[in-house]
């Protein structure tokens, strides 16, 4: 007897389990391969802008970064920027750090508001 079709159907079942179990162990895989590229990426633009700023410019960039997430990051990649295009000389200190946010930051919209 080679088997009935439940049994069959059974093995087919288990083999399409295993192949899902060993999909998701290799995408697992893949995850923690991008979260280690990831931090990697993080620890060399952290070191980047250490070399590149102030102890105030930093803080003063934390700073932007807690209240303004995504405006924080761009000050970021410009500052990086900059440094690996060799257009930095010296340090960006606190002043220097205002006058860069002053030009990255998006115009503000005034709003008039008129009662009638």
């Amino acid at each position: 007897m080679s088997g009935s079709p439940d049994e069959e159907k059974l093995e087919e079942l288990r083999q399409k389990k295993m192949e899902q179990l060993q999909d998701r162990a290799d995408s697992q895989q893949g995850g923690e391969e991008q979260e280690a590229a990831r931090q990697q990426a993080e620890a060399q633009k952290k070191a980047v802008l250490r070399q590149h700023l102030t102890d105030d410019a930093r803080k003063r960039l934390n700073t932007v970064k807690m209240s303004k997430p995504q405006f924080g990051e761009q000050v970021e990649r410009q500052v990086i920027s900059l440094a690996r295009s060799g257009r930095l000389q010296g340090k960006i200190d606190d002043e220097k750090m205002k006058q860069l946010l002053q030009e990255l930051k998006p115009d503000s919209k005034s709003f008039d508001i008129q009662r009638r």
